[in-house]
């Protein structure tokens, strides 16, 4: 969701639970299953996967806003970041390329120009960062090298569009009343008129795209169960349409 000044950035439900850093569609019968996976397992699998944006490894972290989307891909980062030596991977949140609040899902021309298409063709992007304060684009531009990996999180960010270059998409989930306390006590009660009307354009969006069914991870991000946050995620496997996306 939108970031505020300078920037904004249920497990119970499950039938059985599980400690694991490996991969493989989790379900059981019609039955929602949570397993417990360890980000530095699927750094390991983003990096040992194929680059499909030239020679860059994109990662697409999309979810409904409040989810805990920034969260889950900055952790995700340093996990790559720790099996590559230290060479952290950029991490591009849309809200920082979004032209204020009517442009929910139309900045990505901004996202490909200046981002994807130079690192698809093995170059060094960079954009503008939006200020939520000025209500403007800042004059510095932040260089995206083309790296074994890059981000993108945001709502809209593993879009049908740019699924064939995707090596990995996530949609991280939370409950919607939990999703508007958290925007709430981030951002302040005056922020209501315009969260609202952003939250139905959410539903409408991942509707419309089928993200939930075509991602390749669902992460729970308000998990009721116990674990090391910092070095787990909770991830979800659910029937399609069981998702708290649209709330």
């Amino acid at each position: 969701m939108m970031p505020s000044a300078p920037r904004r950035r249920s497990a119970k439900r499950s039938a059985r639970v599980a400690v694991s850093s490996g991969r493989g569609n989790v379900s059981v019968g019609r039955v929602n299953v949570a397993l417990i996976e360890a980000y530095a397992g699927l750094a390991r699998r983003v990096l040992a996967g194929p680059a499909r944006l030239g020679r860059t490894r994109l990662v697409a972290v999309d979810g409904p806003s409040g989810a805990g989307k920034s969260r889950f891909a900055t952790r995700l980062a340093d996990a790559l970041a720790a099996g590559a030596g230290g060479v952290r991977p950029p991490l591009v949140h849309t809200d920082d390329l979004l032209d204020g609040w009517d442009d929910q899902l139309t900045f990505w021309t901004r996202l490909e120009e200046q981002v994807l298409s130079p690192l698809r063709a093995g170059r060094t992007g960079g954009y503008r960062r939006y200020s939520w304060v000025r209500r403007r684009f800042l004059d510095r531009v932040v260089p995206v090298p083309a790296g074994p990996v890059l981000i993108v999180e945001g709502v809209s960010a593993a879009r049908a569009a740019v699924r064939p270059e995707l090596t990995l998409s996530v949609l991280v989930t939370a409950p919607a009343e939990l999703r508007l306390r958290r925007a709430l006590a981030r951002d302040g009660e005056q922020i209501l008129p315009e969260l609202r009307r952003w939250h139905a354009g959410e539903r409408s969006h991942f509707a419309a795209d089928g993200t939930e069914a075509a991602v390749d991870l669902v992460v729970d991000g308000a998990p009721d169960l116990p674990h090391d946050a910092d070095r787990y995620y909770v991830r979800v496997g659910r029937r399609p349409g069981s998702g708290d996306v649209a709330g």
